[in-house]
């Protein structure tokens, strides 16, 4: 895992200066890669490429970025790792290898097979960007499932690219200018999705997709990137073709295809573990990582003292049945609330999950015994995990019974409100997207040009509601939100993290169930439950979902009411021009009244404040 970072000027530059800035812009992300540094510049192309790298594999300097390949012809920094590379050595044959690195395979398979042909062939999570020489082309690459970020636009004479906002700031073209549209969306959701940012002018690159800049593109500036794997064509593929076979083949189909992707994703030079919630997901990963080791796998897990928030017990029990080497950190109020000021500086742009405080910690505790950790996120996207799925078709079969001419009519004469924008839903699609919103009922509060909006953004039909549902989290709650947590909290304690739900032929094989076989007398997860049941106790995974966050609401009215209450104040809301204050006034006092849990709210508008001030 590593960071990388660069420029492209295409009428040139002064090598000395160039070098100077993307210093200052690779500096800033140490975090990402600890271990060494490097930068590569052709001045009269304009091009300066830079890295950080996180040795995970070949520790050697052979392993050095930027990397050239054989012929000189390319140049590679590559963030992420390639589960499949000794593979694809074996398949380009004979080969004057230097070092055994991921890096040097890719550039081997560019140089062999092409740009293209090279990434569909690789298994793995990877952001990279590409110089080609002879073509004065620039290529930008992210995986398939969006594990590892990449940020690109043009500011000024120059296209800036980096795996972090932060790194892009210290050019001295970048101009900070806040995209009210992307705030928008960012107060819906809690984040932001691609390919937005924060900032006008300055995109991330959409999971599975290629893009290429030089000078014959630059006339108009308007950058298209391609995919080499899409996820709708994925599921359209498989909703048409269907496996065919019993629930229980399923299951061991299902299986196998997890125990060859986490063997895969063992690979590594330095100590190795897993994160343990003792939910279905974490404990499938580390059960199935146990089933193929020799020695006990080291797992990771954290306790809150507050009551309701607590899954150390679920964990240990996991623990001492899978006989792993488990490590378990008790938390206070205090431990935790000491995160919240570098929240900012972590997730480099407004991000509003709670959960992000817990996996920062589990990730500290991790750290200090392992260098790669495994995680279970993607099995209830997947495989219709969500008690919210269920929740939300029901309550849309009670509201759609009231034919829509009849609801548009109740909308005009409510008041403003959450209650007149859910009956003013259209389709399941858009309820389903009101019913995860943090502000309903204030499509105002952003300031200016931005709107609240539940859009609807699903390009191909699928009968089923769950599966729309589930779709819409794939393509982006689950990148967008759950990834960038994961990414961005281990991150910045230099901890990589791989997640084995999420490799390519599983999320292929998921979207050719059937929801019926996800989703199986009326249990959702039903595949991971059996695979669950093989290898655990039944009784640990029925119980309640309790997901992974903190507890916000209690410290909002405790010990961080001062600080809510000078973020939130009046006076510096209206200073600042974002918001309309009075909706956020009004339920800060809802909240702290007791009657009210208005904690994801404003949780939201506190992360943003925070930011804002920090940058």
């Amino acid at each position: 895992m590593c960071g990388l970072v660069g420029f492209y000027t295409p009428e040139g530059f002064n090598n000395n200066d160039a070098s100077a800035i993307l210093k200052k812009m690779t500096d800033t992300l140490t975090h990402r890669g600890p271990d060494d540094s490097g930068q590569w510049a052709n001045p009269d192309a304009g091009i300066i490429l830079g890295h950080r790298r996180l040795s995970i594999i070949d520790l050697t300097d052979a392993g050095h970025q930027p990397m050239k390949s054989i012929s000189g012809r390319f140049i590679l920094v590559l963030n992420g790792e390639i589960y499949n590379h000794l593979e694809l050595r074996s398949m380009l044959g004979q080969w004057p290898w230097n070092g055994h690195s991921d890096t040097e395979t890719l550039l081997a398979g560019i140089q062999h097979w092409g740009l293209e042909k090279t990434i569909k062939l690789s298994i793995g999570m990877f952001a990279m960007a590409l110089w080609d020489n002879e073509m004065q082309t620039l290529s930008l690459v992210r995986d398939r499932m969006g594990e590892k970020p990449l940020y690109y636009g043009w500011q000024g004479k120059s296209f800036l690219f980096g795996s972090e906002l932060k790194a892009l700031r210290e050019h001295p073209d970048f101009i900070e200018n806040i995209d009210c549209s992307a705030l928008s969306l960012y107060v819906r959701q809690g984040y932001i999705s691609a390919p937005s940012s924060i900032y006008e002018g300055i995109k991330k690159l959409n999971p599975g997709s290629i893009l290429e800049i030089n000078k014959d593109s630059l006339s108009d500036r308007k950058l298209e990137p391609r995919f080499y794997w899409s996820l709708p064509n994925i599921i359209t593929l498989g909703s048409g073709h269907r496996f065919n076979g019993l629930p229980a083949e399923a299951v061991v189909e299902l299986e196998g295809l997890l125990i060859e992707a986490i063997t895969r994703q063992q690979i590594a030079d330095v100590p190795l573990g897993a994160f343990l919630s003792g939910g279905i997901d974490s404990s499938i990963v580390v059960a199935l990582m146990q089933s193929i080791s020799s020695v006990p796998v080291k797992t990771f897990t954290i306790g809150f003292e507050q009551q309701g928030y607590n899954e150390a017990a679920y964990a240990r029990a996991v623990a001492e049945h899978l006989k792993t080497d488990h490590t378990e950190l008790y938390i206070s109020s205090k431990d935790a609330i000491s995160v919240i000021p570098n929240l900012p500086k972590i997730y480099d742009e407004p991000f509003a999950d709670p959960s992000q405080i817990p996996t920062i910690l589990v990730s500290r505790l991790a750290r200090q015994h392992v260098t790669v950790a495994l995680s279970g996120d993607g099995g209830d996207e997947l495989f219709c995990g969500y008690g919210r799925y269920t929740q939300t078709v029901n309550k849309w079969g009670r509201l759609s019974v009231l034919p829509f001419p009849f609801r548009s009519f109740l909308q005009q004469v409510l008041p403003n409100g959450a209650l007149s924008e859910g009956i003013a839903c259209k389709n399941i699609d858009r309820f389903y997207k009101f019913m995860n919103s943090q502000w309903k009922g204030y499509p105002n509060l952003v300031l200016g040009k931005g709107n609240i909006s539940a859009s609807e953004q699903l390009p191909y039909e699928l009968n089923d509601a769950k599966e729309r549902m589930m779709y819409s989290d794939t393509l982006n709650y689950l990148p967008d939100d759950i990834l960038v947590k994961v990414d961005r909290a281990a991150m910045s304690t230099s901890l990589e993290t791989r997640v084995p739900l999420l490799d390519r032929r599983v999320v292929e094989f998921a979207w050719h169930l059937p929801v019926d076989i996800k989703y199986h007398n009326n249990i959702g997860k039903w595949p991971l439950r059996q695979i669950f049941n093989k290898y655990l106790p039944e009784y640990l995974a029925n119980r309640p979902k309790m997901g992974f966050g903190a507890p916000i609401d209690y410290w909002l009215r405790g010990p961080l009411r001062d600080w809510a209450e000078e973020l939130l104040s009046e006076e510096r809301l209206k200073r600042q021009g974002f918001f309309d204050p009075l909706p956020i006034r009004s339920n800060l006092q809802q909240h702290l009244s007791g009657r009210y849990d208005r904690h994801y709210q404003l949780w939201t508008i506190l992360m943003f404040q925070a930011w804002i001030e920090d940058n």
